[in-house]
């Protein structure tokens, strides 16, 4: 899994993520052609099969979430399916099913809300992967555990510009929950946005959580903001000092 830098994002470090199959699932074994140094109605569980715009102007934050079948055997691995990006304000930017490198054994419907025909005509992984860089380069992430994203995406965002909802002890407090509980994406929206998400048979929608997770940032932002700010400059601080001393 990516390495997140944890003193960007408060001192609590949480991995798994909890609107999704169990965690021991481990990542397909292919090799990325990359290096680098996140309440619906019915339609939304279809994508909109957008293209990646060329460019996304003057937008600094958008939301991630990704959805992921099972390869291997009894579907252990995990393997992006379906991923939605929206901005800033919500609107949906990028939203498709991927094709998995490998077959799928475990569509994991009930919490993915993937099925076999939805993969029908799903765009290849490579393609998928570099329309979805493309779109989050020298942007702000937001996701929900979004390393399980970054890891499907088999991606490395930069720490700094990464804002993980699973990480924010503010946001537990906003709902009245112990700062140091993994709590899901699910509740935290019910609990601070009063809304209901991820309760239909079908599964989840990815575009329906990326929202949710948007909204949630922009509940605490000012304050994380501030806080993030905090640490850098005391960083700064501190490396200024032992240069000085050496």
């Amino acid at each position: 899994m990516p390495s997140m830098n944890v003193s960007l994002e408060g001192d609590i470090t949480w991995s798994t993520k909890t609107n999704g199959p169990s965690s021991s699932a481990q990542t397909s074994s292919h090799k990325s052609a990359f290096s680098f140094p996140s309440t619906a109605s019915t339609s939304q569980r279809h994508p909109t099969h957008q293209a990646a715009p060329r460019s996304l102007g003057p937008l600094k934050y958008v939301a991630l979430d990704c959805e992921m079948v099972g390869t291997g055997p009894k579907g252990c691995r995990n393997e992006l399916a379906r991923c939605s990006i929206v901005t800033y304000e919500g609107d949906v930017i990028y939203d498709k099913y991927i094709k998995p490198l490998d077959p799928v054994t475990d569509f994991r419907t009930r919490w993915s809300g993937i099925r076999r025909q939805d993969l029908l005509h799903a765009i290849p992984f490579d393609q998928a992967q570099k329309e979805i860089v493309k779109i989050m380069t020298g942007k702000v992430v937001v996701g929900h555990a979004i390393h399980n994203d970054f890891k499907a995406l088999k991606y490395f965002h930069p720490a700094c510009q990464t804002r993980d909802t699973a990480r924010i002890p503010l946001l537990n407090q906003k709902a009245g929950l112990p700062v140091h509980e993994m709590v899901s994406l699910k509740r935290l929206a019910k609990a601070i946005l009063k809304k209901d998400i991820q309760n239909g048979k079908g599964g989840h929608s990815s575009v329906e959580d990326a929202k949710a997770t948007m909204e949630l940032y922009k509940v605490v932002e000012n304050m994380w903001e501030q806080k993030l700010s905090a640490l850098s400059l005391s960083d700064k601080a501190m490396d200024l000092a032992l240069n000085q001393k050496s």
